[in-house]
This record gives C-alpha cells, structure tokens and sequence, in this order.
C-alpha cells in the first residue's frame, strides 16, 4: 500500500458473513430490514422518469468555472467536440488526455475546481473512497487526467475524468437518459481481498446470493464471467444470465433492492435518482437478472467475488478477482 494511503475501512461491523445461512434466518434477519423501506422506495415510488443532473448542480456549476478558467492552449489540448469518439471510450485504465492534473499545466485554482467537481459528483462516503483509491493506484487525483467536451454554458458538454480505475463524468444531462453521462468506472488495485475498498460490496451482494433457495442459487450460478468491459446495452430483447429477479419473493426483492441502493451510495443523490428513474422506466426491478460467476473465486471460499446485475438497459458488472474492476452502464433501453 502507498505510504500516503489512510487507513482502509473496516468491514467487520457485518459479522460473519461466510457462514452458512438458514435461508428463512438469513431473509428475516436482513431481508426484512429491507422491506421496511420499500414503501418509500425511489425503485417503486412515483420517482420523476426526468429526475437528473442540471446545469444549476453543483458539480455542473464548477465544470462551467473550469471551463471559464482556460486558456486558449489548454483548451487546444483537453476540450474536444461533444461527439468526439472519446466521450465513448470506456476501460479501467487510461487517460483521455495527455496532461495529468499534477502537471504545470494546471494552475492550483483550477485543481481545486477539479476537486471541488469530484466532490460534488459523490457522497461524502464516496469521495473519500476515491481520496483513498486514487492514492493507492496512481499517488492521487494528482496522477488522472480530465477532458472537456463540448462547451459548457453553451449547448450539450460533459465533463470527464479518467485514469488507473476510475471513469467519472459530469454532464447536467446533455447526454439524454444515460446516467452518469455515460458509462463510468471504479476499482482498487489492492490484491489482498481483505484490504480491498470494495470489499463490502461483494459482501452484499453474496447476500443476496446466500439468500436464494437451491433452485434459484443453481440457475444465478454461472462458470464462466463474459468480457468485464461488455457493457453495452441489450434492451428488452437481450438475453441475460443468471436469475430474473422478476422470479423471487416479495422478501429476496426486498433485498436486492436495498443492495442496489448500498452499490449506489458512492455516488450524488442526482445521478442515484436518474438511475432509479431510469431503471423504473424500463420495467423495474423485476427486469434485472442475477448472475454470480464461480471463476476467480479468491480464496475458495464460494464468496463469489466476480458477478453481474443486468437487465435491459442496466449493467453493473463487478469483476473482484485479482482486484476491482467495476463497470456501470445505465441508460433508456437501446
């Protein structure tokens, strides 16, 4: 780990999450706490199918005082078209361009505002993650690189970041019903599973799996995991893996539901509530499959530590082993 990194959050508030289940115990001690909240669900609620970022977000306010801070050579180098090929590109490592923000290419305000901009595009939780992510991986923000395109204040533009494990954008909805303006990307180069930031995340959502009855653990079980960057958007035709969720009980969607909400915490309540909106216009919950994959099981312990939450116009593809690469894809059915 870099010298520089903080401490790790601990995971040990989840008490022992490898044990075997009852799978009625498991469901009344967990799945229950779920369904409390349904009621008031954002997944089932009468959520705005409108409900997204806007140019008067927060995050959207310091891209356009970016934007307003460049000189005519850094635009050359970092703003591009809204259409350019790039916007679309997606991997867990690499930059869309060439000047990394610790250069003296930027000028202390204007990394201020790149970190004011993250800041605003996650949680307080979430942003702290990053802190720590981005120090492990590339010896912080410091080490990615940001690109403009389009023209803020004045048409669609999206804001993005890149580098080593970590995609994040900013967009105020010029890209019509994608959330987050588009894919976007997370992990952690840590090896260890145990010391890994996103170590909790595979504990909920082997829950999920743990609470499954036989039949419905055997169909989400698959052997083999597809392409981690596979993440495009199959629409109501597409042909998922694993178990529909549309097929479980009231308890186990309960559940789900609660999980998605925990993968969703890192990021700001406007992105959160398009992918709700998004993910209700498309059918739901009940369009979502369920796939847990038994390659790259770390350490034997059938923790799945790669697996998928797909439907038709939603991927969350979490690849655990040997590190954390995650891609999201959320968007109107293609």
């Amino acid at each position: 780990m870099s010298k520089h990194a903080a401490p790790l959050p601990s995971v040990t508030d989840h008490g022992d999450l490898h044990a075997p289940h009852d799978r009625r115990s498991f469901l009344r001690a967990v799945g229950g706490a779920a369904l409390a909240g349904v009621v008031a669900s954002p997944l089932l609620g009468p959520l705005s199918a409108t409900a997204s970022p806007t140019n008067d977000s927060p995050a959207e306010k310091a891209v356009l005082r970016f934007y307003q801070t460049l000189t005519a050579p850094q635009k050359e180098a970092i703003v591009l078209p809204f259409e350019h090929e790039l916007r679309k590109k997606i991997s867990a490592n690499w930059h869309v361009t060439k000047p990394r923000i610790g250069e003296d290419f930027y000028t202390d305000e204007q990394r201020k505002i790149i970190d004011e901009i993250v800041r605003n595009v996650t949680s307080p939780d979430g942003y702290e993650r990053i802190k720590k992510q981005t120090e492990f991986d590339d010896g912080g923000l410091d080490g990615y690189s940001v690109a403009v395109f389009g023209t803020p204040g004045s048409g669609k533009f999206e804001w993005e970041l890149t580098g080593r494990h970590l995609t994040l954008r900013a967009d105020g909805n010029s890209v019509d019903k994608a959330a987050f303006g588009g894919p976007i990307i997370y992990g952690h180069g840590e090896e260890n599973p145990k010391q890994n930031l996103f170590l909790e995340q595979t504990h909920r959502v082997n829950q999920v799996f743990r609470a499954l009855d036989p039949k419905q653990a055997e169909r989400a079980l698959v052997a083999k995991a597809p392409p981690e960057a596979a993440v495009e958007l199959q629409g109501g035709a597409g042909k998922f893996p694993g178990v529909p969720v549309g097929d479980l009980s009231a308890d186990q969607k309960g559940l789900v539901e609660k999980t998605l909400k925990h993968l969703l915490s890192p990021y700001r309540a406007d992105d959160v509530d398009e992918v709700f909106a998004l993910l209700k216009a498309n059918g739901g919950l009940d369009k979502l499959h369920l796939a847990f994959y038994q390659e790259g099981d770390l350490m034997e312990d059938k923790e799945w530590d790669i697996w998928r939450v797909e439907g038709p116009g939603f991927v969350w593809h979490f690849r655990g082993a040997p590190h954390v690469h995650a891609y999201i894809n959320i968007g109107a059915m293609a």
